[in-house]
């Protein structure tokens, strides 16, 4: 098991789903923790109070908030940008509001998030953006503008390791496939869609996505940089 006890870490959406498995992960490691939430703030209290973490409130859809949040918390060892949001439908119906706020969320928020972030990152430092499978392949009707903002932050990803790397930093994208959590329950009415693409045919725990994300921020993840980490049980193969 790594130690992360000299390590600080700041994962951007961490109060339920993959995020709280994430924190509770780099936690339980030793790392100094905080997290930031929008609108699950019993949740947050709850896996603060659990773990020790500091529950921070901070929208990712307003940059203001966000970069403010992370330049308050001084230099960071390990960035963890999971807040994201879905929106899926007919893209003649879907609402033209809700698709800007997923942009913010899921393509401007990692952008500004992993820049503000990196201005007082030690060498060193690691960068870790949670994506999705969606990036690379659609197999369904109704994701093409979820699937271009995870796309999207495959670019950001690739260049951004360009921008870093000289400083040692890493960055990269970690991808599950279906995962089970509140957005997408391993009972939930896709579920047999979604199994059906698969080799291996469950939904992925968060703690194991957790784990990955941790494999990555350790030292032994120091020349992994500017890649796409799939973990998603041969969904995309």
């Amino acid at each position: 098991m790594t130690s992360f006890s000299q390590s600080k870490v700041l994962v951007l959406g961490g109060s339920r789903g993959i995020g709280a498995a994430i924190v509770s992960k780099f936690a339980a490691d030793g790392a100094n923790v905080a997290f930031t939430y929008a609108g699950s703030a019993d949740a947050a209290a709850a896996l603060a109070e659990k773990t020790g973490a500091r529950a921070i409130k901070a929208d990712s859809a307003d940059r203001t908030a966000l970069t403010g949040a992370i330049a308050a918390e001084g230099p960071i060892d390990i960035l963890v940008i999971n807040a994201g949001t879905l929106q899926l439908g007919d893209p003649l119906t879907l609402d033209a509001d809700a698709i800007d706020h997923m942009i913010d969320v899921n393509i401007r928020a990692p952008y500004f998030a992993a820049v503000e972030a990196a201005r007082s990152m030690p060498d060193n430092g690691r960068i870790l953006v949670i994506g999705s499978t969606n990036g690379d392949r659609v197999p369904f009707e109704g994701g093409a503008a979820y699937a271009m903002t995870k796309s999207a932050m495959q670019g950001m990803v690739r260049g951004l390791a360009r921008d870093f790397g000289a400083r040692g930093i890493t960055v990269n994208s970690v991808q599950p496939g279906p995962t089970d959590t509140d957005m997408n329950p391993a009972e939930g009415p896709m579920a047999e869609t979604m199994h059906g693409f698969m080799a291996i045919k469950r939904h992925i725990h968060d703690r194991e996505v957790a784990d990955y994300v941790a494999f990555l921020a350790s030292p032994q993840g120091a020349m992994i940089t500017g890649s796409m980490q799939t973990i998603d049980g041969g969904f995309a193969a």
